[in-house]
């Protein structure tokens, strides 16, 4: 019979050495941005990439609209003018937003009538809570507006365990909304 020493002893052993390996599978580098607006709008057949830097003015704006500044504050926004044939579908603004202690960077894409049309994951840094990249979860984003609040028990399911990354997630949809109508785009 095993003693509950040896038990232990073996269970905390096993945990050093397999356990940080596992957790360290949450981090990664998923997709370029580039890759992005394709892979959010798969029907796109042009896609148009511009860069707005980050200006105090734009600042002022987008903490304007959101009601509160960001958690992160990029020096410039990506923005992808997403268009099938010559008609724009949407756009994909590349945020980030912090999880809880690092940047997750998410590619947001935008429907024509400024809604979250969809959003993934381009890069999670976070030992814990990589949970937010699977579809299921991102799929409750669709249709969301800067009225929504996007929080996690109000109208966004919660990933038990991730509830900071669920929390970014939401502030980053928010943010690429603000960042749209705070270039005139939307």
């Amino acid at each position: 019979m095993l003693s509950r020493r040896r038990f232990l002893g073996g269970a905390a052993g096993a945990w050093l050495v397999l356990g940080p390996g596992g957790l360290a599978a949450q981090e990664g580098v998923f997709l370029r941005p580039e890759e992005a607006p394709h892979h959010l709008f798969p029907e796109a057949t042009d896609v148009v990439e511009r860069t707005e830097a980050a200006t105090p003015a734009l600042q002022q704006k987008i903490r304007d609209i959101l009601g509160r500044p960001p958690t992160l504050w990029e020096s410039a926004y990506r923005i992808f003018t997403v268009k099938r044939g010559d008609s724009v579908i949407g756009h994909v603004v590349v945020v980030e937003e912090i999880g809880k202690h690092r940047p997750i960077t998410y590619a947001v894409a935008v429907a024509a009538d400024l809604t979250v049309h969809d959003l993934c994951v381009l890069a999670y840094r976070e030992a814990y809570g990589g949970e937010v990249r699977e579809r299921r979860f991102l799929k409750q984003y669709a249709h969301k507006t800067l009225a929504d609040p996007l929080l996690p028990y109000r109208d966004i399911r919660n990933i038990s365990g991730a509830t900071l990354s669920v929390q970014a997630t939401g502030r980053a949809a928010r943010k690429a909304l603000a960042v749209l109508r705070a270039v005139g785009e939307g």
